[in-house]
């Protein structure tokens, strides 16, 4: 049996969310084709004659670029079964169905996805395949994943390294889910609290297959790398033994670097080149709706404690929520500035405005129920604005700023200027007080970043 997995964008990585279970399915010794649609075309030969098309949609922006694929997909094979996976399929489960989805699976994929191509395989003609849950949060015995077809790792997103040169990258996952209930965060309301581990060899020699392949840094895409820490630390503390040379980087709450401190050092001692942080604000107020389980003086303990430690940290955001002012949003830029952290924040950070997706639990407070409009099924997301129509007028003057900046290949530093004087801007402050309020951004040694720096 043909089988055919499309991913159309997972942050410029080569996705995880084909190879792993192209392993288990290709174990049937069904024909596995994997598509990154982000980095090659899709040919029609590889949709005509698929029994099975599944698309990965482990994200928002993955997941409607999916639903533009689908009417291609179908007037060329109508009669593929087609199949959803991934974060972003159970929550907009009705949608994907309407839109001509026939199986949805959320959670623990692997296993659903081997037992759905099973059924497709065995059923007689005219026969549809059963039904499987739309989230399965059973335990699995990970493969090692199965990168074989998949662009080399040369096409991806590399470190962008303060000296110039430019590492290239992999990416994988030690763990999934979250042990955490974070309000607007979309995997809290597929996983619910729940995290899963994939087993230390099978992590170590999925690395070990892309470093033969070219990998000079690894990515670890765990929601929190420190949820599970005895799982975590013995990973790169073996990965640094067996590849000393070999960078890394990993995403870790504030809350989790506050309490687990004591491994700072052993991060840097490994190889950690940096350590990604959902911040999301400066507004203790903020951070409270967001039940991030942080405070503003942790995070500034934090950057405190890596900079002791020699460490590099990068914070996210999610600045434009209907909570933050135009005085708020000023408040955050000094923070950023004051701190000597504009080189540690994509611009886009900045300009990042809140999605409330179905389920999420940013429905529990009644502020955003109210102030919701209904539920836009083809964008995937409640609609709001905000009521300072200022507000929502800089966030969208700002994802020009960062999107022409992206194209000019402007610094950081630079684009940080442009974002600041449109702030001030809106805020009212003239011409002449802009121009005595504009900051010296004196030139700083880089720091690494991946190259392609989006996270929505």
């Amino acid at each position: 049996m043909k089988i055919l997995l499309i991913s159309t964008y997972e942050l410029g990585r080569q996705p995880f969310g084909l190879a792993s279970p192209a392993a288990w399915l290709r174990e049937t010794r069904a024909d596995v084709v994997c598509v990154d649609t982000s980095r090659e075309p899709l040919a029609e030969g590889h949709i005509r004659g698929s029994a099975l098309i599944a698309f990965y949609v482990p994200m928002h922006t993955a997941a409607r670029l999916a639903v533009e694929l689908l009417a291609h997909v179908h007037r060329i094979n109508p009669a593929a079964h087609i199949c959803f996976y991934g974060l972003y399929a159970s929550v907009n489960e009705s949608w994907l169905r309407r839109v001509g989805a026939q199986t949805i699976l959320g959670g623990e994929f692997e296993s659903a996805l081997l037992e759905l191509a099973e059924q497709i395989a065995g059923q007689r003609s005219g026969d549809s395949a059963a039904t499987l849950p739309s989230i399965s949060l059973a335990r699995q015995k990970f493969r090692i994943p199965d990168r074989s077809g998949l662009p080399p790792l040369e096409k991806y997103a590399r470190v962008a390294m303060p000296n110039g040169e430019k590492r290239v990258s992999g990416y994988t996952e030690a763990s999934r889910g979250c042990k955490h209930l974070c309000r607007h965060c979309p995997i809290v309301p597929v996983y619910n609290g729940v995290f899963r581990i994939v087993s230390p060899d099978v992590v170590l020699a999925d690395i070990r297959q892309q470093v033969v392949a070219g990998a000079q840094h690894i990515t670890f895409g765990d929601p929190d790398f420190f949820n599970g820490i005895g799982h975590a630390i013995p990973i790169v503390t073996a990965l640094h033994k067996e590849f000393p040379s070999l960078s890394y980087d990993v995403t870790i709450k504030i809350e989790h670097l506050l309490k687990h401190s004591e491994h700072l050092a052993t991060l840097r001692e490994t190889g950690c080149l940096f350590v990604t942080s959902a911040v999301e604000s400066v507004d203790d107020a903020v951070l409270e709706k967001l039940d991030k389980h942080h405070t503003r003086a942790d995070f500034l303990e934090v950057l405190r404690r890596f900079r002791a430690e020699g460490l590099v940290l990068q914070p996210t955001f999610v600045p434009f929520t209907p909570w933050i002012t135009l005085e708020s949003y000023l408040d955050l830029l000094d923070v950023l500035h004051e701190n000597d952290l504009i080189e540690n924040v994509a611009p886009i950070q900045l300009a990042i405005r809140l999605l409330i997706p179905a389920g999420s639990r940013l429905l529990d407070l009644a502020e955003i129920r109210e102030g919701v409009d209904a539920f836009d099924q083809a964008a995937m997301v409640y609609p709001w604005k905000h009521a300072d129509a200022r507000v929502d007028s800089l966030c969208e003057e700002l994802q020009g700023i960062v999107h022409a900046s992206e194209k000019l290949n402007r610094s950081r530093s630079r684009t940080f200027a442009l974002i600041e004087e449109a702030a001030r801007r809106a805020a009212g402050m003239s011409q002449i007080e802009l121009e005595r309020q504009q900051p010296v951004l004196t030139a700083r040694a880089t720091i690494p970043y991946l190259t392609e720096p989006w996270y929505c």
